[in-house]
């Protein structure tokens, strides 16, 4: 396949350990990239105006997807899908593809390869600035009164006299979209397709994420 900004969809199974060839130990996340399907092709050619390839994981019952979203998976021929995105590709690259086409972790990641890992972080609520910023907390000394976990001024004085975009302050923690970038392939396991990635990637067990090829690494 095309070498370009390829990749795949995933569920997050969870963290383990292993040794590299000089016994040192580290933690790899483990990500399930089994079950990829093409479910449509985008070109520039046609109405779409660039070029793309659909894909989908883990089978959904018909009853929980929508109708434009049914006819749309009847139309490709596959079953409904869970998760579906996009990915960019080139002209040629997008050509090689079929819809309905199964695509395996060994069709495009090898191991020693680095990869961008993109997900949803764990959603934390409505969080202080301790807890969302690691803000180190007031004194505690007999004198203090009911300000051990404030985030103290936030003024500006008379110029600008407002709050400053950006302030650190108490705020909705997590629950975001995040990539974390060149992470290593440590090993590819093709016929449980099994991505093994030294570091961590955002979300919770089970969570999906997106795997592509580092946009920083050659």
């Amino acid at each position: 396949m095309s070498n370009e900004m390829m990749g795949l969809l995933g569920r997050k199974v969870g963290m383990t350990q292993m040794y590299d060839a000089n016994d040192n130990l580290y933690g790899v996340t483990v990500v399930d990239v089994s079950g990829n399907t093409v479910v449509a092709l985008r070109s520039e050619d046609g109405n779409d105006g660039y070029n793309a390839i659909q894909i989908g994981i883990d089978e959904q019952k018909e009853a929980r997807v929508n109708q434009p979203d049914m006819g749309h998976f009847r139309k490709a021929g596959v079953s409904p899908r869970k998760f579906v995105r996009e990915i960019r590709l080139s002209k040629d690259a997008a050509s090689a593809f079929e819809v309905g086409q199964n695509i395996g972790a060994s069709d495009v990641f090898d191991a020693d390869i680095w990869v961008d890992v993109t997900g949803t972080s764990k959603g934390r609520g409505f969080a202080g600035v301790m807890k969302r910023h690691n803000f180190h907390g007031f004194i505690r000394s007999h004198g203090t009164h009911e300000y051990f976990r404030h985030g103290g001024s936030i003024g500006t004085r008379l110029t600008p006299g407002h709050v400053m975009k950006g302030k650190k302050m108490p705020g909705q923690y997590g629950n975001k979209r995040k990539t974390i970038q060149n992470l290593k392939i440590v090993q590819v396991d093709s016929e449980r397709g099994l991505l093994y990635i030294r570091g961590g990637v955002p979300g919770p067990n089970g969570g999906y994420v997106m795997v592509r090829k580092a946009i920083k690494k050659d």
